[in-house]
């Protein structure tokens, strides 16, 4: 069985170089060198910055694991022009083509491409699904974690003990079992899910956090390889899909999630894995958060164009900190995960997600129900594509869902409303913001969009009116933007900003909403780095 696994493995990696051969061709450069390996992404978050402090910028590394055991960094803002959605390809078999060297310019990528060996077409995508997001593996059934409680061989302090690390996987509200159920709809549990230790590293922690240019910088295959022999041969670690590695001491300032290859007592050992010091693991909104990046979630953000990745607070893989509610065994509570997050690990079922394609000229009412609804019969994922091919998620899509402000996890939100995010290419999810100039934490009014108000699409494609509220959630009105009552508008690209504009505000046109009444003229507000511009008109 294994014989013939490698078979097939070895003939799909060589459609994968054969496809890279035939792009690289067809664009008249021949590449210099194909790698083959496992995609490893590790995305590295710092604490809570404490009050009038900077936060802390985060980390990310994307690396090629060859068959070998040798690793190929790669530079993450080229892998991730090279791979189109390169965080789909997390932890799978891929083949790299990599520029040849003295035959472009320096302004030029070295990496050319990055696909799945696994799969180099793909077919046209269903209603309501994509190519993109359905090639990512989904995350399903009894995804059993291992905690191992790990020692620098020079620290002695033991934060908490290893019963409370076990019940951290409980099914009781504010425990992991129990969250990770209701954020999937019970796609996913952590049935079997165990916690091992304290077990003394070998080093001391100097060994595994070094200065590298000025900063700390933690040896993140090092601690895992470390950690993880250093529980007993007894302890199957090879079954489990995931390795929560707690540390008594810091790392180098960050939390870190994402995936890790070891040679653990002579055996190669790929796992899912995440890295957590002292003031992670004391609350479960990081815990979470770094589990989302084991499972694949890229960061989210909000719209304001600076460079903080933590100012969502909508969605737990961006901001956890933020309107959320406290528990006084486990910290923090993570919230839930937006859905467009959610949809890429296949938890959206297709009978709650519809799509409305570009050029679609009719002007509907869409029952939208809360997203945390896990026996919803209605829409939970609405989906506004700016793409003109069968793949909707090809260029730039809108996603509304509905929150509300209840319950375990969402009990702290900024309030019940349409949310709406903006994701370009199957990568960042964006939550949108009215506001001009937008809030520095999307936890205003201008985020949340409520009966009553209506809201443009910076390209003119599309108007969203919010009708009415229900028990469970919105009706929406969704239709092509008309202006004065007059004709549908040239469909117009949004103009890219360069990340050095300052922002601009222009007033759009008045119009009219989805019942024929005038409506007040909006601000919108152009964004560094090309990001949304972001309209939304409120009745008068």
């Amino acid at each position: 069985m294994k014989r013939g696994f490698k078979d097939v493995s070895r003939r799909t990696a060589g459609l994968a170089v054969g496809f890279l051969l035939g792009l690289s061709q067809a664009a008249g450069v021949q590449a210099q060198t194909i790698e083959q390996g496992l995609l490893q992404l590790e995305w590295g978050d710092p604490p809570r910055a404490a009050a009038g402090q900077p936060r802390l910028a985060p980390r990310f590394n994307a690396s090629l694991l060859r068959d070998d055991g040798s690793r190929i960094a790669l530079d993450p803002a080229q892998a991730k022009l090279a791979a189109g959605d390169l965080y789909v390809l997390a932890n799978r078999r891929v083949a790299v083509a990599f520029a040849p060297q003295g035959r472009v310019m320096s302004s030029a990528p070295a990496i050319q491409a990055i696909v799945p060996a696994d799969r180099v077409t793909q077919s046209a995508p269903v209603q309501g699904a994509s190519a993109r997001v359905m090639a990512a593996a989904p995350i399903s059934g009894t995804t059993r974690w291992v905690t191992l409680m790990c020692k620098f061989s020079d620290v002695a302090e033991e934060q908490k003990d290893q019963a409370f690390f076990q019940s951290q996987y409980g099914e009781g509200v504010g425990q992991l079992g129990h969250y990770w159920r209701e954020v999937s709809y019970n796609k996913i549990n952590l049935t079997g899910s165990t916690a091992h230790g304290w077990y003394v590293l070998p080093s001391p922690r100097s060994t595994y956090v070094t200065m590298v240019d000025g900063k700390e910088k933690a040896d993140l295959n090092k601690l895992f390889a470390d950690c993880a022999s250093a529980a007993p041969a007894t302890l199957d670690l090879s079954t489990p899909v995931g390795i929560n590695m707690m540390f008594n001491g810091l790392l180098d300032g960050y939390a870190w999630g994402g995936q890790s290859c070891a040679t653990v007592r002579g055996v190669r050992l790929c796992k899912r894995v995440t890295w957590n010091p002292p003031w992670s693991f004391g609350n479960l909104a990081p815990l979470a958060h770094e589990m989302g990046h084991g499972y694949g979630l890229p960061h989210s953000d909000n719209s304001d164009g600076d460079d903080d990745t933590y100012d969502n607070p909508w969605d737990v893989m961006s901001d956890g900190w933020s309107n959320a509610v406290g528990d006084a065994t486990y910290g923090t509570r993570p919230k839930h995960i937006n859905i467009f997050q959610r949809n890429r690990l296949s938890w959206v079922d297709a009978p709650r997600q519809r799509v409305v394609m570009l050029g679609d000229l009719a002007t509907r009412d869409i029952t939208l129900d809360y997203a945390h609804l896990a026996a919803s019969a209605n829409v939970q994922m609405l989906v506004l594509s700016l793409s003109p091919q069968p793949d909707p998620y090809a260029t730039v899509v809108y996603t509304l869902e509905a929150r509300k402000r209840e319950g375990t996890y969402e009990g702290r939100l900024a309030g019940d409303a349409v949310i709406i995010h903006k994701i370009e290419r199957s990568g960042t999810a964006y939550s949108v913001d009215a506001d001009a100039p937008p809030a520095n934490r999307s936890n205003n009014e201008g985020s949340m969009f409520k009966v009553g108000e209506r809201w443009v699409t910076p390209d003119a494609s599309y108007a969203v009116m919010i009708k009415a509220q229900t028990a469970t959630g919105f009706v929406v009105t969704v239709g092509p933007a008309r202006v004065s009552g007059g004709p549908l508008p040239a469909l117009v690209k949004p103009a890219t900003v360069s990340a050095s504009s300052t922002p601009a505000s222009t007033t759009t046109p008045p119009g009219r909403d989805a019942a024929g009444r005038d409506v007040a003229p909006s601000r919108c507000s152009a964004r560094q780095g090309g990001r949304t511009a972001n309209c939304s008109v409120r009745e008068r």
